[in-house]
């Protein structure tokens, strides 16, 4: 299974399970993760969802090779959330959700941090938003949700670089709330979900939705920003490079691009 889930104490967990992929997200795994948040929103005896990853990953991602078949084949069978879907799920998502990052996390897996209400950060792990080294634009309003979070600066070296961030880095700018040493990591996100997790259910939905009400507009407004340079950017030249170089095991050259691009 893509996806483990675990119930305890009002806490559930969900565990991102493509290790040997370092916990990439295809098309399996984004339905998988969309749906069991969109059951635990539903779901009356949950209080608070815990997400993190089995391995040396948290998630790296969409899955390039995936992606590569998405933007070459025309025929490629989609699921039925997708990538859209478990940002519309995490949108949406009106419980507390707290992230524990125990490993490398590069795309999603960095920028799901936005729609966290709480971030734990293992200092083996390491954060990287690889937009600009796929050839592509921000995705999951992190173009509004990172300068909110970590300010202007920090957040446009975070798109702009596609550099790692470490965990050390992470929690100076604010991207996480606490770092922890890798065996500590769970125990200590799981006692304070479940510190949160024993108030009353309506109280923490009700917190959660004054805190995130004021900016939905504002998210809505960048996810179409983002998507529409995505779909201008995904599949051009640069991206085409970007994944082909991926497929091929070797760095990507955007040296000899058309002009502009």
């Amino acid at each position: 299974m893509s996806l483990l889930i675990h119930d305890e104490n009002r806490v559930r967990t969900l565990t991102l399970n493509r290790p040997d992929a370092l916990n990439a997200f295809n098309e399996a795994l984004y339905d998988a993760t969309a749906q069991a948040l969109l059951d635990a929103a539903a779901d009356p005896t949950v209080a608070v969802v815990l997400l993190t990853g089995n391995g040396r990953g948290f998630s790296a991602g969409t899955d390039l090779l995936e992606m590569h078949q998405l933007a070459t084949d025309p025929d490629f069978q989609r699921g039925e959330h997708g990538f859209l879907g478990l940002l519309d799920a995490l949108v949406a998502f009106p419980k507390p959700l707290i992230c524990a990052v125990n490993g490398l996390g590069l795309g999603i897996g960095a920028t799901i941090l936005g729609f966290a209400d709480l971030a734990f950060m293992s200092t083996a792990a390491k954060l990287k938003c690889p937009f600009t080294s796929l050839g592509v634009a921000p995705e999951a309003a992190s173009s509004l949700l990172f300068p909110q979070l970590v300010g202007r600066q920090n957040a446009a070296w975070m798109l702009l670089s596609a550099e790692w961030i470490s965990a050390a880095e992470a929690h100076e700018m604010g991207l996480v709330w606490k770092v922890c040493e890798p065996d500590d990591l769970l125990p200590e996100a799981r006692r304070h979900a479940e510190i949160l997790a024993a108030r009353p259910i309506s109280s923490l939905i009700a917190v959660k939705r004054t805190m995130v009400e004021p900016h939905r507009a504002a998210i809505a407004e960048a996810r179409e920003r983002e998507n529409a340079c995505f779909a201008e950017l995904m599949g051009g030249p640069a991206n085409i490079e970007a994944l082909t170089a991926f497929a091929e095991g070797r760095a990507p050259d955007f040296t000899n691009l058309p002009e502009g691009w």
